[in-house]
C-alpha cells in the first residue's frame, strides 16, 4: 500500500481562483472505490494501491484540460513502503504518540 501527496495547478485560467478544479479533482476521487483520500489546504493526500493511485492522478491531471486549460503543472510525492503496512492515520498517529512523550 502506498501513500501519494497530489497537487493539480492548472495554469493561465481566465482568474485566480483554484476551487473550481480543486472540487472537479475532488469529485474524481469521490467516484474512486479502491482509493481512499483526504483534501488538504494544498493538495490531497491518497492512500491505496500504487497502480490505481497513478491511474486516480492521471484523471486529476486531465481535468483541467476538460475545463479548457491549456497548462496544467501536477506535483506528486510517493511514499511507497513495502516492509510493512503504512496508512495515512498511521503516520499522523505516530507524530502524535512522539508529540505525548514529553
Amino acid at each position: 500500500m502506498a501513500i501519494l501527496d497530489v497537487s493539480v495547478v492548472p495554469i493561465g485560467t481566465s482568474g485566480t481562483s483554484l476551487s473550481p478544479y480543486v472540487a472537479e479533482c475532488v469529485r474524481i476521487l469521490q467516484k474512486e472505490k479502491k482509493v481512499k483520500h483526504e483534501l488538504t489546504s494544498m493538495g490531497s493526500n491518497l492512500e491505496g494501491d500504487l497502480k490505481d493511485l497513478m491511474r486516480v492522478v492521471m484523471k486529476m491531471h486531465e481535468a483541467p484540460f476538460k475545463k479548457g486549460s491549456k497548462r496544467v503543472l501536477t506535483t506528486i510525492r510517493i511514499d511507497d513502503r513495502r516492509d510493512k503496512k503504512g496508512t495515512m492515520e498511521g503516520k499522523k498517529k505516530a507524530v502524535e504518540v512522539k508529540l505525548k512523550k514529553k
